[in-house]
């Protein structure tokens, strides 16, 4: 136990023979249970954890028969540690990327602070200059795309798995509907928009080693992309609309409806006009700047109320 409470660790594993045992053995005193979940290996893993498992009793085992997606795992392991008598859940990755010393930092967030959810910052850590460039330039543009479509404009770093949360909360959020591939970070923090829970971030090293990412960027970008598109209208609909009104909606709504039904139609217009006539035609010039100015403008005041609903919340 830690502070008299007891905490669990959801550790999802998928081809990670060369680092599970290293992950497995760094888990500290104080954890009570370990769940591992090993989604459909190749390699050694699963018999690795089962060696591991005989050596150390916290460890709870769950396979998947094939691979299911990191999402999947995670959806196990929360399952299992709401079947538990475990109070507090934590997610370690099994490629020994998140330092164990770390986990009371992100801990004494939810027992200190009151928050319901902590995740990790690798940016706030002195030695972020360790994540890869390329890693560290597609961390920014879904950074930015995060923060629309989850509410949690304060975050940063949401590619970031090393999380704990209450199970108290964990219980009220369907996380059993969140996506099954990557993204499940942004799933899981729209629910806790959705239901109004509090969220924050906690300082974490940045740990690139011998471990090789799973993640193809340039699929990995445009995938999530569009995932993070949708949940941000899943939540303005059911925390904007469903559960709560707010007239940011009808700004949001303003600015898509002259984007698509006005300044696409008219760019295209403009052009074939000017293919046609040989001139650029005056009238449409103007009605596509005029619509592109008041659907920024639109947009800028919608997001500024997003953001003032968002702080008050995260003031409570």
């Amino acid at each position: 136990m830690y502070k008299s409470k007891k905490i669990g660790v959801v550790v999802p594993a998928y081809n990670e023979e060369m680092l599970i045992l290293d992950t497995l053995k760094s888990m500290p005193d104080w954890i009570d249970h370990i769940f591992v979940v090993e989604d459909g290996s190749q390699d050694r893993t699963h018999a690795l954890i089962e060696e591991q498992q005989q050596k150390d009793a916290r460890i709870q085992l769950i396979a998947h028969p094939a691979n299911q997606g990191l999402g999947k795992s995670l959806i196990d392991g929360y399952l299992a540690s709401l079947k538990s008598d475990v109070e507090y859940t934590a997610v370690m990755a099994g490629d020994n990327q998140m330092h164990p010393g770390d986990l009371p930092v992100l801990f004494d967030q939810l027992v200190e602070q009151g928050y319901d959810y902590v995740k990790g910052n690798r940016l706030l850590h002195a030695d972020y200059r360790a994540m890869p460039l390329y890693r560290f330039l597609g961390n920014a543009v879904l950074t930015i795309l995060t923060k629309f479509a989850t509410g949690y404009y304060r975050l940063m770093d949401p590619q970031c798995g090393y999380t704990i949360i209450k199970n108290s909360v964990l219980a009220q959020i369907p996380f059993q509907n969140m996506t099954t591939g990557y993204g499940y970070n942004a799933d899981i923090l729209t629910m806790l928009n959705i239901q109004d829970f509090r969220v924050t971030d906690a300082e974490v090293r940045p740990v690139y080693g011998r471990e090789k990412s799973k993640i193809i960027l340039w699929k990995y970008i445009p995938r999530v992309s569009g995932l993070l598109m949708r949940l941000f209208f899943r939540r303005l609909w059911w925390r904007y609309l469903v559960k709560d009104f707010n007239p940011l909606v009808l700004l949001y709504l303003f600015g898509f409806f002259n984007i698509i039904f006005v300044f696409i139609p008219f760019t295209i217009r403009f052009f074939v006009l000017w293919k046609q006539l040989g001139a650029a035609p005056e009238l449409s010039l103007i009605i596509i700047v005029f619509t592109l100015l008041i659907s920024f403008q639109s947009f800028i005041f919608a997001v500024w109320m997003d953001m003032d609903y968002n702080n008050d919340r995260k003031n409570r």
